[in-house]
């Protein structure tokens, strides 16, 4: 099978935890659901090494599974619009890449309205594209829903990276895809199921919880709501890891998870923190790994 990596910059991204990620993996996986795709680290590498006979991912951020369908579905078509896009991107001078940027943020803000299903690989090829040209890959909507993050003057980003995404649409077409909310994968879970659950992470401060992947946010009673999803498809039997922040990197004694979780084995992780926009406040804070599959064998 062939190696892929995710096709996008995605804020929690999972790249850098793969490895502790992948110790809590299962001997065999023959059936796989992550609820919260993202960026699709863990996706891809469960892809790999493991050739799961049934998958299903989910998110309900709706532009990023069209995405993943289109990269399922049309791969060498967007290989091509988006080659044509780096082209026209090197030959321009930076001031007129920041003019070109928000001319296609503007496009896909209109798509987003307002798209027809032949639209839909268009509205693809501008999701990576804004991906690999705004701030820090960020995805950032307003409270009426349109991607608002601001250019970020990058010289030589990498959009089209042909290999990659062949490699990703090959990995991809056994893949059932949704976009809708965590809860209706419950139906697909069981016994023989391998979960890994990657939420919007709980905020550490006040101050850091500046981004929105959709027009609704994720507040404590909904990290309680997917507390209680978790323990009820593992109670299911399906072997479940989680990720999420760490409170207790701002407050020792803020257990909101340790409380939570406290059936579940949890393991503090060291993982950098990327997204400041202060540099110098960048830098290694624990997050947590939720796991029950040392109670499951």
């Amino acid at each position: 099978m062939s190696l892929a990596k995710p096709f996008i910059k995605w804020v929690g991204g999972k790249s850098q935890l793969l490895e502790e990620i992948r110790e809590k993996y299962p001997s065999k996986i023959e059936k796989y659901c992550e609820p919260f795709v993202g960026g699709g680290a863990v996706l891809f590498d469960v892809l790999s090494k493991f050739q799961p006979k049934q998958v299903l991912i989910n998110d309900i951020n709706k532009e990023l599974i069209n995405t993943y369908s289109q990269i399922k579905n049309n791969c060498e078509k967007i290989i091509f619009h988006l080659s044509e896009l780096q082209n026209v991107y090197k030959k321009h001078s930076q001031e007129k890449n920041k003019e070109f940027f928000y001319t296609k943020r503007t496009r896909y803000n209109e798509l987003k309205v307002n798209c027809s299903e032949t639209e839909n690989l268009e509205k693809a090829v501008l999701f990576i594209f804004l991906n690999k040209t705004c701030f820090n890959g960020l995805y950032r909507v307003n409270s009426k829903g349109l991607f608002n993050v601001p250019f970020n003057n990058a010289k030589n980003p990498l959009f089209c990276d042909e290999e990659n995404l062949r490699a990703c649409s090959e990995l991809l077409q056994n893949v059932e895809m949704k976009a809708c909310d965590y809860k209706e994968c419950k139906n697909f879970i069981d016994d023989k199921t391998f979960v890994y659950i990657d939420p919007p992470y709980r905020p550490l401060t006040q101050t850091a919880a500046f981004i929105s992947y959709s027009e609704n946010g994720f507040s404590d009673k909904e990290q309680i709501e997917l507390g209680n999803f978790i323990t009820e498809i593992s109670n299911k039997g399906a072997m479940v890891v989680a990720s999420n922040s760490d409170p207790k990197n701002t407050d020792k004694n803020d257990n909101f998870f340790d409380d939570l979780y406290s059936q579940f084995e949890i393991e503090r992780v060291s993982a950098s923190r990327m997204i400041n926009s202060n540099a110098k406040k960048r830098g290694a804070i624990n997050e947590l790994l939720i796991s029950n599959i040392a109670s499951v064998f």
